[in-house]
């Protein structure tokens, strides 16, 4: 074989041929996927953990050689009373692979892949099919495989105590069924990798399956100003059309089309025309006053950091209130918890007190009542307030998605596209570090080192301060906007 295989080429190479050519000979072209680089970091946290939760079992240290990683993998594997090995290293046939977690088990060896996910997918199976087939390949048995997945029902109680964190499910049945394929999908991955030349292989579903290629853009080559793909609920219909070689939204025939927001939107984009219905400026002018804007940013963790949480629970820990009283004066009111404790009563509390007893919250996507909803059941003597509130939340997005459409929006109803085809002067990628929810929750994760240093924090704060204040001032340009008798109409040029 001409290349050294590794698990994540040969799984690269299933997904796409092209993908795993490029990932080996062109790795500068892959895009930043939007959350990538947090995911790495969840999966390093919990790898901490795990040599926590195994503290007898022996780390074969990541950075080590390969050679020197077999030799001391296989030694620690021979020796008695070995409890088990961290990140071991097996290789056959040219293929190398480095497990999570092997124990034995007095039948062989019981081998575990450690996934940051809250259940086994199928690509996690397929992934401990290879690693089993190569340890098999070396001469060991393997006597059960598992995949070990984030528990959601973990509620960690503190004091770094993280047992019952993982869910271990045992999926041998399925790894056996998958052990004859292996050679092919090894076969398969070197003829890519062989290749002088990129395959040319079309962008499709297997773009984003299982995960999101980091190749996508290069893929898609230079596209037309409003891509069909951008087709607002595409699914079907852009595949078919792709297929049919209609790869710009001007030039898809109107009998296509069956829903109203896609017929919608390619015939704005077709003509050139801004859609602005008058019923969504006649329901906004009479919205009473005082109006709230609101906007918050949460985090998720996989492995929970505070005591009462568990994995994946989404922590609000900044908001943004703009205020708008009824002589058009606008004042605004801002939290972000900087404590490095659990933020949520500190979150609902100023909440309340910013948002007075009286007066619509207007909001931009029905993620603030989740998150109002979810605080009032943490917190039972702020129940009824917090119900209050939500009570009060007016959502923005389906108006304006039933009710405005400029092609510059080109099929995304999000407000950081909507936001510049009415008020261009406030602009999201002016922003420093965090422009978007993402940026916000990496901010807050690097604001809640204790080791940073006092202006780096207080940079990091005026970041996420900046962000979060333009998501609601945004909100009271919309309504001014749309609320303006002169934007009352149902077309016009762009």
């Amino acid at each position: 074989m001409p290349h050294a295989l590794s698990k994540s080429r040969i799984m690269a190479a299933r997904q796409c041929a092209r993908r795993a050519w490029l990932e080996h000979n062109r790795p500068a072209l892959a895009g930043g996927e939007p959350g990538s680089q947090r995911r790495i970091e969840q999966g390093h946290e919990l790898n901490t953990i795990v040599r926590r939760l195994y503290p007898a079992a022996r780390l074969i240290a990541p950075g080590m050689a390969t050679a020197e990683a077999l030799l001391e993998t296989e030694s620690c594997l021979r020796a008695d009373r070995v409890e088990g090995v961290l990140e071991g290293a097996f290789s056959a046939h040219g293929v190398l692979v480095r497990t999570d977690l092997v124990q034995p088990d007095g039948n062989g060896l019981r081998l575990t892949e450690i996934k940051a996910s809250t259940r086994v997918k199928p690509h996690h199976v397929i992934d401990t099919a290879i690693q089993h087939w190569v340890m098999r390949e070396v001469g060991w048995t393997v006597s059960a495989s598992c995949v070990a997945h984030i528990d959601k029902r973990f509620l960690y109680q503190g004091h770094g105590e993280f047992d019952g964190l993982l869910r271990h499910v045992d999926v041998s049945e399925q790894v056996a069924e998958l052990l004859v394929q292996v050679p092919q999908w090894i076969a398969d991955a070197g003829r890519a990798l062989a290749l002088e030349q990129e395959p040319t292989i079309a962008v499709g579903s297997q773009c984003t399956d299982p995960r999101a290629c980091p190749f996508l853009d290069h893929c898609r080559g230079a596209e037309p100003d409003y891509p069909v793909r951008r087709l607002p609920g595409g699914g079907r219909i852009v595949q078919e059309l792709l297929a049919d070689g209609i790869d710009d939204m001007r030039d898809v025939p109107p009998d296509r089309l069956h829903r109203p927001l896609q017929k919608r939107v390619v015939e704005a984009t077709r003509q050139g025309l801004t859609i602005c219905d008058p019923v969504l400026g006649e329901m906004l002018r009479a919205l009473p006053h005082p109006r709230y804007f609101l906007d918050f940013e949460s985090i998720q963790f996989a492995v929970p950091r505070w005591p009462g949480t568990r994995p994946f629970e989404d922590i609000p820990f900044q908001w943004s209130c703009h205020i708008e009283d009824a002589d058009g004066q606008v004042t605004q009111r801002e939290f972000l918890d900087q404590s490095g404790e659990l933020p949520i009563r500190r979150c609902a509390e100023a909440l309340l007190a910013a948002c007075g007893d009286v007066g619509p919250i207007l909001t931009y996507s029905h993620f603030e009542h989740s998150v109002i909803g979810r605080l009032a059941a943490r917190l039972p003597d702020l129940k009824v307030d917090l119900h209050g509130l939500r009570e009060r939340l007016f959502d923005l997005l389906p108006l304006v998605r039933q009710h405005y459409y400029h092609p510059d929006m080109r099929g995304s109803f999000s407000i950081k596209a909507v936001l510049p085809t009415l008020a261009p002067d406030l602009d999201y990628t002016a922003l420093d570090r965090v422009q978007d929810g993402i940026g916000a929750q990496i901010a807050y994760e690097k604001l809640l080192d204790p080791s940073i240093d006092p202006d780096t924090r207080a940079s990091i704060a005026a970041d996420l301060l900046a962000y979060c204040r333009l998501d609601t001032l945004a909100m009271v340009r919309m309504v001014r906007f749309f609320s303006s008798p002169t934007s009352d109409h149902t077309v016009g040029r762009t």
